[in-house]
């Protein structure tokens, strides 16, 4: 997966302005520019200086998404993801260990949370319980 720099041609179907990025990708327009500005994503430009996505970018944009929508840190994307798809003297297979060190230190955080929560919520339904049938 590249980048995203893309050429501006009018012979490449794939390539889209960011409202038709937008359309394909789900993601809004104001996403597509914050990805931009946070180094996630690089469209290219056309000679006018509008936004151009190819489809590498825009499957990009989905997996950036994906991701987001898991409850990963734009940080942490920025940070390991340019390093997965990127860089070709990149040990691949370690970068992609702290990947999925990092992700599973996420879902692991998460998972305590939700016990928590869950805690917290049998308590709150033993309360209503005891609230509304109070023992004689």
């Amino acid at each position: 997966m590249s980048t995203g720099r893309s050429r501006c041609t009018t012979t490449l179907p794939t390539d889209m302005r960011i409202g038709d990025a937008s359309r394909v990708s789900g993601a809004s327009a104001r996403s597509l520019r914050h990805y931009e500005d946070e180094g996630l994503i690089v469209p290219g430009r056309c000679g006018n200086g509008f936004r151009d996505y190819c489809q590498s970018t825009i499957d990009r944009v989905l997996t950036i998404r994906s991701l987001l929508e898991s409850g990963l840190s734009v940080r942490l994307i920025r940070e390991l993801l340019p390093r997965l798809t990127d860089e070709p003297d990149v040990d691949t297979d370690a970068v992609r260990a702290e990947f999925l060190h990092e992700v599973q230190s996420y879902r692991d955080r998460l998972a305590a949370r939700i016990s928590v929560l869950t805690d917290q919520q049998a308590a709150l339904d033993t309360y209503l319980r005891q609230a509304r049938h109070p023992a004689p």
